[in-house]
Protein backbone atom coordinates (compact mmCIF):
# COMPACT_ATOMS: atom_id res chain seq x y z
CA UNK A 1 0.00 0.00 0.00
CA UNK A 2 1.30 3.08 -0.92
CA UNK A 3 2.08 5.73 1.73
CA UNK A 4 -0.76 8.43 2.12
CA UNK A 5 0.85 12.22 2.44
CA UNK A 6 -1.29 13.32 5.90
CA UNK A 7 -1.34 17.50 6.74
CA UNK A 8 -2.40 19.16 9.81
CA UNK A 9 -3.60 22.75 9.91
CA UNK A 10 -3.76 24.11 13.26
CA UNK A 11 -0.69 21.99 14.25
CA UNK A 12 0.90 23.54 16.93
CA UNK A 13 -2.46 23.62 19.25
CA UNK A 14 -3.29 20.80 22.02
CA UNK A 15 -5.11 18.81 19.07
CA UNK A 16 -2.70 19.49 16.60
CA UNK A 17 0.11 18.14 18.92
CA UNK A 18 -1.96 15.27 19.51
CA UNK A 19 -2.56 15.05 16.37
CA UNK A 20 1.27 14.52 15.58
CA UNK A 21 1.69 12.58 18.50
CA UNK A 22 -0.34 9.92 17.46
CA UNK A 23 0.16 9.97 12.93
CA UNK A 24 4.10 9.94 14.10
CA UNK A 25 3.74 5.75 14.98
CA UNK A 26 0.90 5.15 12.04
CA UNK A 27 2.48 2.38 9.32
CA UNK A 28 0.62 3.87 6.36
CA UNK A 29 0.87 7.34 6.70
CA UNK A 30 3.53 10.19 6.39
CA UNK A 31 2.98 13.79 7.95
CA UNK A 32 4.37 15.79 5.31
CA UNK A 33 3.07 19.18 6.09
CA UNK A 34 2.43 21.42 9.08
CA UNK A 35 0.53 24.91 9.14
CA UNK A 36 0.37 27.11 12.15
CA UNK A 37 -0.40 31.19 12.10
CA UNK A 38 1.06 31.77 15.49
CA UNK A 39 4.36 30.01 14.53
CA UNK A 40 4.68 30.63 10.85
CA UNK A 41 8.70 29.61 9.77
CA UNK A 42 9.33 28.15 13.39
CA UNK A 43 10.34 24.44 13.22
CA UNK A 44 7.86 22.09 15.38
CA UNK A 45 10.39 20.41 17.71
CA UNK A 46 11.22 23.61 19.07
CA UNK A 47 7.39 24.72 19.79
CA UNK A 48 7.19 21.24 21.43
CA UNK A 49 10.42 20.23 22.70
CA UNK A 50 8.78 16.29 23.36
CA UNK A 51 9.25 15.47 19.62
CA UNK A 52 12.84 17.03 19.06
CA UNK A 53 14.70 14.40 16.67
CA UNK A 54 11.28 12.99 16.08
CA UNK A 55 9.86 15.53 13.92
CA UNK A 56 11.94 17.76 11.81
CA UNK A 57 9.36 20.01 10.00
CA UNK A 58 9.14 23.69 9.67
CA UNK A 59 5.04 25.24 10.00
CA UNK A 60 3.87 26.31 6.99
CA UNK A 61 0.59 27.99 5.38
CA UNK A 62 -2.41 26.21 4.90
CA UNK A 63 -2.00 26.28 1.22
CA UNK A 64 1.16 24.41 1.06
CA UNK A 65 -0.65 21.76 3.53
CA UNK A 66 -3.09 21.26 1.42
CA UNK A 67 -1.02 21.26 -2.02
CA UNK A 68 1.16 18.46 -0.22
CA UNK A 69 -0.97 16.13 1.27
CA UNK A 70 -3.84 13.91 0.42
CA UNK A 71 -5.32 13.89 3.89
CA UNK A 72 -5.99 16.83 6.08
CA UNK A 73 -6.35 17.32 9.84
CA UNK A 74 -7.93 20.46 10.65
CA UNK A 75 -7.53 21.87 14.07
CA UNK A 76 -9.11 24.95 14.38
CA UNK A 77 -11.57 26.80 16.31
CA UNK A 78 -14.49 27.18 14.77
CA UNK A 79 -15.61 29.48 12.26
CA UNK A 80 -12.00 29.41 10.60
CA UNK A 81 -12.31 25.92 8.53
CA UNK A 82 -15.24 26.62 6.08
CA UNK A 83 -12.94 28.01 3.28
CA UNK A 84 -10.39 25.60 4.04
CA UNK A 85 -12.36 22.86 3.48
CA UNK A 86 -13.59 24.37 0.44
CA UNK A 87 -9.85 24.25 -0.83
CA UNK A 88 -9.26 21.20 0.11
CA UNK A 89 -12.53 19.96 -1.85
CA UNK A 90 -11.84 21.51 -4.95
CA UNK A 91 -8.57 19.94 -4.78
CA UNK A 92 -9.71 16.19 -4.26
CA UNK A 93 -8.44 15.71 -0.96
CA UNK A 94 -10.21 14.23 2.23
CA UNK A 95 -9.82 16.42 4.98
CA UNK A 96 -11.24 15.82 8.58
CA UNK A 97 -12.26 18.78 10.19
CA UNK A 98 -11.80 18.88 14.08
CA UNK A 99 -13.85 22.21 14.75
CA UNK A 100 -17.33 22.82 15.04
CA UNK A 101 -18.17 24.24 11.05
CA UNK A 102 -19.53 21.56 9.65
CA UNK A 103 -21.05 19.06 12.82
CA UNK A 104 -24.35 20.42 12.83
CA UNK A 105 -26.58 19.56 10.08
CA UNK A 106 -29.27 22.58 10.49
CA UNK A 107 -27.48 26.09 9.50
CA UNK A 108 -29.97 28.01 11.61
CA UNK A 109 -28.93 25.62 14.62
CA UNK A 110 -25.11 26.76 14.01
CA UNK A 111 -26.32 30.19 13.77
CA UNK A 112 -28.29 30.14 17.25
CA UNK A 113 -25.31 28.52 19.12
CA UNK A 114 -21.99 29.58 17.19
CA UNK A 115 -23.24 33.07 16.10
CA UNK A 116 -22.39 32.59 12.19
CA UNK A 117 -23.74 31.84 9.24
CA UNK A 118 -22.34 29.38 6.42
CA UNK A 119 -20.58 30.88 4.22
CA UNK A 120 -20.33 28.32 1.33
CA UNK A 121 -23.26 26.57 1.82
CA UNK A 122 -23.11 23.74 -1.20
CA UNK A 123 -20.47 22.07 1.12
CA UNK A 124 -21.73 21.08 3.87
CA UNK A 125 -24.24 18.69 2.13
CA UNK A 126 -21.33 16.68 1.71
CA UNK A 127 -20.01 16.23 5.45
CA UNK A 128 -20.82 13.36 7.06
CA UNK A 129 -20.59 13.59 11.37
CA UNK A 130 -18.01 11.11 11.88
CA UNK A 131 -18.88 9.75 15.55
CA UNK A 132 -17.01 6.47 14.07
CA UNK A 133 -19.48 3.72 15.83
CA UNK A 134 -22.58 5.10 14.41
CA UNK A 135 -21.51 6.17 10.89
CA UNK A 136 -19.31 3.91 9.97
CA UNK A 137 -20.84 3.35 6.59
CA UNK A 138 -21.46 7.09 5.92
CA UNK A 139 -17.66 7.91 6.82
CA UNK A 140 -16.32 5.45 4.14
CA UNK A 141 -17.59 7.16 1.26
CA UNK A 142 -17.19 10.75 2.61
CA UNK A 143 -14.77 13.31 1.97
CA UNK A 144 -15.59 16.42 4.56
CA UNK A 145 -15.46 13.94 7.68
CA UNK A 146 -17.01 16.35 10.77
CA UNK A 147 -15.04 14.96 13.85
CA UNK A 148 -17.61 15.16 16.66
CA UNK A 149 -17.00 17.44 20.03
CA UNK A 150 -14.81 15.42 22.90
CA UNK A 151 -18.46 16.38 25.30
CA UNK A 152 -20.86 14.79 22.58
CA UNK A 153 -18.61 11.55 22.22
CA UNK A 154 -18.83 10.63 25.66
CA UNK A 155 -22.17 11.44 25.89
CA UNK A 156 -23.68 10.50 23.21
CA UNK A 157 -22.01 6.67 23.29
CA UNK A 158 -22.93 6.44 27.08
CA UNK A 159 -26.67 6.83 25.65
CA UNK A 160 -26.77 5.31 22.46
CA UNK A 161 -28.10 1.72 23.49
CA UNK A 162 -30.73 3.41 25.89
CA UNK A 163 -32.24 4.68 22.81
CA UNK A 164 -31.78 2.52 20.29
CA UNK A 165 -34.02 -0.21 22.67
CA UNK A 166 -36.13 2.52 23.60
CA UNK A 167 -35.98 1.49 27.59
CA UNK A 168 -35.54 5.48 29.29
CA UNK A 169 -38.52 8.17 29.23
CA UNK A 170 -36.20 10.42 26.63
CA UNK A 171 -37.31 13.30 28.51
CA UNK A 172 -35.36 12.87 31.49
CA UNK A 173 -31.89 12.88 30.56
CA UNK A 174 -29.37 14.57 32.74
CA UNK A 175 -25.47 14.67 31.64
CA UNK A 176 -23.24 15.84 34.12
CA UNK A 177 -19.81 16.05 32.38
CA UNK A 178 -16.77 16.63 33.74
CA UNK A 179 -13.13 17.30 31.76
CA UNK A 180 -9.49 17.93 32.20
CA UNK A 181 -8.01 21.49 30.98
CA UNK A 182 -6.42 20.55 28.18
CA UNK A 183 -10.57 20.82 26.59
CA UNK A 184 -9.81 24.48 26.83
CA UNK A 185 -7.14 24.65 24.81
CA UNK A 186 -3.26 25.63 24.79
CA UNK A 187 -4.21 29.65 25.10
CA UNK A 188 -4.19 30.41 28.73
CA UNK A 189 -7.89 32.08 30.50
CA UNK A 190 -8.46 33.14 33.31
CA UNK A 191 -10.02 29.72 34.30
CA UNK A 192 -7.43 27.52 33.19
CA UNK A 193 -5.11 29.68 35.57
CA UNK A 194 -3.43 27.16 37.86
CA UNK A 195 -4.65 29.12 41.05
CA UNK A 196 -8.13 28.90 40.22
CA UNK A 197 -8.64 25.61 38.51
CA UNK A 198 -5.82 23.64 41.05
CA UNK A 199 -8.13 22.44 44.21
CA UNK A 200 -11.22 23.32 42.24
CA UNK A 201 -14.19 21.78 40.51
CA UNK A 202 -16.07 24.80 37.96
CA UNK A 203 -19.15 24.25 36.22
CA UNK A 204 -19.24 26.70 33.40
CA UNK A 205 -21.79 27.70 30.70
CA UNK A 206 -24.49 25.71 32.46
CA UNK A 207 -27.74 25.09 30.37
CA UNK A 208 -25.34 26.96 27.27
CA UNK A 209 -22.89 25.33 26.35
CA UNK A 210 -22.17 25.24 22.35
CA UNK A 211 -22.03 20.75 22.56
CA UNK A 212 -26.03 20.86 23.71
CA UNK A 213 -27.37 21.02 19.83
CA UNK A 214 -24.34 18.45 18.87
CA UNK A 215 -25.75 16.24 21.60
CA UNK A 216 -29.56 16.28 20.99
CA UNK A 217 -28.95 16.47 17.19
CA UNK A 218 -26.78 12.86 17.71
CA UNK A 219 -29.75 11.48 20.15
CA UNK A 220 -32.47 12.71 18.16
CA UNK A 221 -31.26 10.76 14.89
CA UNK A 222 -31.30 7.53 17.23
CA UNK A 223 -34.24 7.61 18.98
CA UNK A 224 -36.55 9.29 15.92
CA UNK A 225 -38.43 11.56 17.91
CA UNK A 226 -36.65 15.15 19.06
CA UNK A 227 -34.36 14.62 22.20
CA UNK A 228 -33.44 17.54 24.87
CA UNK A 229 -30.74 16.73 27.41
CA UNK A 230 -29.73 19.06 30.07
CA UNK A 231 -25.91 19.43 30.40
CA UNK A 232 -23.49 20.95 32.52
CA UNK A 233 -19.72 20.72 32.07
CA UNK A 234 -17.24 20.92 34.95
CA UNK A 235 -13.37 21.77 34.57
CA UNK A 236 -11.65 19.57 36.70
CA UNK A 237 -7.94 19.83 37.92
CA UNK A 238 -6.72 16.69 35.51
CA UNK A 239 -4.81 17.44 32.39
CA UNK A 240 -6.98 15.24 30.38
CA UNK A 241 -10.32 12.97 30.89
CA UNK A 242 -13.72 13.51 30.29
CA UNK A 243 -16.20 11.43 32.79
CA UNK A 244 -19.88 11.76 31.81
CA UNK A 245 -22.62 10.99 34.42
CA UNK A 246 -25.74 10.37 32.65
CA UNK A 247 -29.07 10.14 34.64
CA UNK A 248 -32.62 8.80 33.23
CA UNK A 249 -35.74 7.48 34.32
CA UNK A 250 -35.97 4.16 33.04
CA UNK A 251 -39.06 2.40 31.52
CA UNK A 252 -41.53 0.18 33.34
CA UNK A 253 -40.09 -3.26 34.06
CA UNK A 254 -36.60 -2.63 33.11
CA UNK A 255 -33.97 -4.14 34.82
CA UNK A 256 -30.46 -3.38 35.16
CA UNK A 257 -29.38 -6.68 33.54
CA UNK A 258 -31.61 -6.08 30.24
CA UNK A 259 -30.02 -2.30 30.26
CA UNK A 260 -26.67 -3.85 30.46
CA UNK A 261 -27.50 -6.67 27.54
CA UNK A 262 -28.35 -3.62 25.67
CA UNK A 263 -24.94 -2.34 25.83
CA UNK A 264 -22.73 -5.27 25.13
CA UNK A 265 -25.06 -6.07 22.29
CA UNK A 266 -24.50 -2.84 20.70
CA UNK A 267 -20.92 -2.52 21.07
CA UNK A 268 -20.18 -6.01 21.04
CA UNK A 269 -17.71 -5.71 17.83
CA UNK A 270 -16.88 -2.12 18.64
CA UNK A 271 -12.60 -2.52 19.25
CA UNK A 272 -12.37 1.03 21.30
CA UNK A 273 -15.63 0.71 23.75
CA UNK A 274 -15.22 -1.49 26.60
CA UNK A 275 -18.57 -2.12 28.62
CA UNK A 276 -17.48 -2.61 31.92
CA UNK A 277 -19.16 -5.85 33.99
CA UNK A 278 -21.71 -5.00 36.10
CA UNK A 279 -20.64 -3.79 39.63
CA UNK A 280 -17.55 -2.05 38.18
CA UNK A 281 -17.04 1.78 38.13
CA UNK A 282 -15.70 3.63 34.64
CA UNK A 283 -12.85 6.09 35.68
CA UNK A 284 -10.98 8.36 33.61
CA UNK A 285 -7.62 6.80 35.00
CA UNK A 286 -8.13 4.10 32.54
CA UNK A 287 -8.70 5.42 29.42
CA UNK A 288 -5.98 8.01 29.37
CA UNK A 289 -3.81 8.72 26.67
CA UNK A 290 -5.68 5.77 24.68
CA UNK A 291 -9.04 5.79 22.13
CA UNK A 292 -11.01 3.43 24.56
CA UNK A 293 -14.39 4.77 25.91
CA UNK A 294 -14.99 2.78 28.69
CA UNK A 295 -18.97 2.50 29.95
CA UNK A 296 -20.48 1.34 32.95
CA UNK A 297 -23.70 0.77 33.92
CA UNK A 298 -26.20 1.57 37.32
CA UNK A 299 -29.58 1.41 38.65
CA UNK A 300 -31.19 3.54 41.62
CA UNK A 301 -33.83 0.87 42.19
CA UNK A 302 -35.29 3.41 44.69
CA UNK A 303 -35.79 6.12 42.67
CA UNK A 304 -36.06 4.19 38.98
CA UNK A 305 -33.39 6.09 37.37
CA UNK A 306 -30.74 4.73 35.31
CA UNK A 307 -26.69 5.86 35.71
CA UNK A 308 -24.68 5.56 32.94
CA UNK A 309 -20.58 6.34 33.60
CA UNK A 310 -18.77 7.11 30.41
CA UNK A 311 -15.42 7.85 30.42
CA UNK A 312 -12.94 8.88 27.26
CA UNK A 313 -10.10 10.84 27.19
CA UNK A 314 -10.99 14.17 25.65
CA UNK A 315 -7.50 14.77 23.39
CA UNK A 316 -7.46 10.87 21.64
CA UNK A 317 -11.27 9.39 21.35
CA UNK A 318 -12.66 12.91 21.80
CA UNK A 319 -10.73 14.62 19.49
CA UNK A 320 -7.24 13.20 17.87
CA UNK A 321 -7.72 9.40 18.07
CA UNK A 322 -11.50 9.84 16.98
CA UNK A 323 -10.11 11.61 13.24
CA UNK A 324 -7.75 9.02 12.92
CA UNK A 325 -10.12 6.49 13.50
CA UNK A 326 -12.27 8.30 10.72
CA UNK A 327 -8.90 8.22 8.86
CA UNK A 328 -8.78 4.44 8.89
CA UNK A 329 -12.61 3.77 8.64
CA UNK A 330 -12.43 6.35 5.22
CA UNK A 331 -9.22 4.69 4.11
CA UNK A 332 -10.29 1.07 4.32
CA UNK A 333 -7.73 0.64 6.50
CA UNK A 334 -7.66 -1.85 10.04
CA UNK A 335 -9.76 0.64 12.09
CA UNK A 336 -7.12 0.01 15.06
CA UNK A 337 -4.22 1.27 13.21
CA UNK A 338 -2.10 3.28 14.54
CA UNK A 339 -4.29 3.63 17.57
CA UNK A 340 -3.79 0.14 19.25
CA UNK A 341 -2.21 0.95 22.86
CA UNK A 342 -2.88 0.40 26.38
CA UNK A 343 -3.41 3.31 28.44
CA UNK A 344 -1.05 3.70 31.57
CA UNK A 345 -1.75 2.63 34.96
CA UNK A 346 -0.66 5.68 36.44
Amino acid sequence: IRVKNVGIIGATGYVGIELIRLLANHPKIKIKALSSVSFEGENIQEIYPNIRNIMDIECTNSQEVIKHSDIIFIALPHGLSEQIVFECIKNHKICIDLGADFRLTKEEEYKKWYEKEYEIKEIHKEAVYGLSEIYRERIKMANIIANPGCYPTGASLGLIPLLKEGLIDETSIIIDAKSGTTGAGREPSAITHFSQCNENIAPYKIASHRHIPEIEQTLSQISKNKIKVVFTPHLIPVNRGILSTIYCKKNVGICVEEVYKAYLDCYKNEPFIRVLPLGEIAKIKNVQHSNYCDISIHMDERNNTIIILSAIDNMVKGAAGQAIQNMNIRMGWDEVEGLDFIPPAF
